[in-house]
């Protein structure tokens, strides 16, 4: 757990970055394994996911615990982490990168964005995923899947560590999820890297207009020369003066 708290600030600026800046600030600072792996976003929005992970941990399913009258549970893992949530937060969950079994479907999801979720995020399947795309809520998977989590997997833990697409997801991890898939941000470093990729994100678009106005990338990117430096410069002046 931590006591970090994503400021409206912060969050505003993670918006606007994508998760190829982010893994760069983060390599920067000896990070190396923070993008979710094989996981994609159901429907794109246009805009971003971003939000603190609230954690739910799956294990194999084993027959005798998980047959289907489990779901009558009031205390059932699934359904107590869709409800206890908290309102602006991101539901990551660890479904051993398994999609042959779903780890939600559009109903849970559909509870999970009506009680105010900013996301929802699995290394394995979601069931109806069309209903799910059509949620303005962003939620990411590996891939859809039709038969119910209690085939192959087991709701156990709730807000603990866990892995997530061979990444370490800890409660309170600010995740970022764009057109590519999701960053997990530590939590202790989000504001600084929230900064950071503001400034990057600006660079990169001088530079792609550079490139579109036929430039070398040689000297550009990255910006190892004085004039590539000047003209960014003037390149924010002018952008400043719109």
């Amino acid at each position: 757990m931590t006591d970090y708290v994503l400021s409206a600030e912060t969050r505003a600026k993670l918006m606007k970055v994508s998760t190829a800046s982010v893994a760069t600030a983060l390599y920067k600072r000896g990070l190396r394994n923070q993008f979710i792996q094989n996981v994609r976003p159901v429907a794109w929005k246009g805009t971003n996911m971003v939000g603190q992970a609230f954690t739910l941990r799956y294990i194999p399913a084993r027959e005798d615990r998980n047959p289907i009258t489990v779901f009558r549970n009031a205390d059932h893992p699934q359904r107590v982490a869709i409800e206890t949530c908290p309102e602006g937060q991101v539901l990551v969950m660890d479904s051993r990168k398994d999609a042959r079994a779903a780890s939600a479907g559009s109903i849970l999801v559909t509870r999970l964005a009506v009680r105010g979720g900013a996301g929802i995020v699995s290394d394995g399947g979601f069931r109806d995923c069309e209903g799910i795309g059509k949620l303005d809520m962003p939620a990411y998977c590996q891939n859809p899947s039709a038969p119910t989590n209690l085939t192959l997997h087991e709701a156990l833990d709730i807000n603990v560590p866990i892995a997530c697409g061979d990444v370490a997801v800890f409660p309170g991890d600010v995740m970022l999820g764009d057109a590519d898939g999701v960053m997990v941000i530590p939590a202790h470093l989000a504001d600084e890297i929230a900064d950071e990729c503001k400034g990057m994100e600006s660079f990169e678009e001088f530079v792609l207009d550079q490139v579109l106005g036929g430039a070398a990338v040689i000297g550009l990117y990255p910006p190892t020369t004085d004039k590539a430096q000047a003209d960014y410069a003037a390149w924010c002046e002018r952008a400043a003066k719109r």
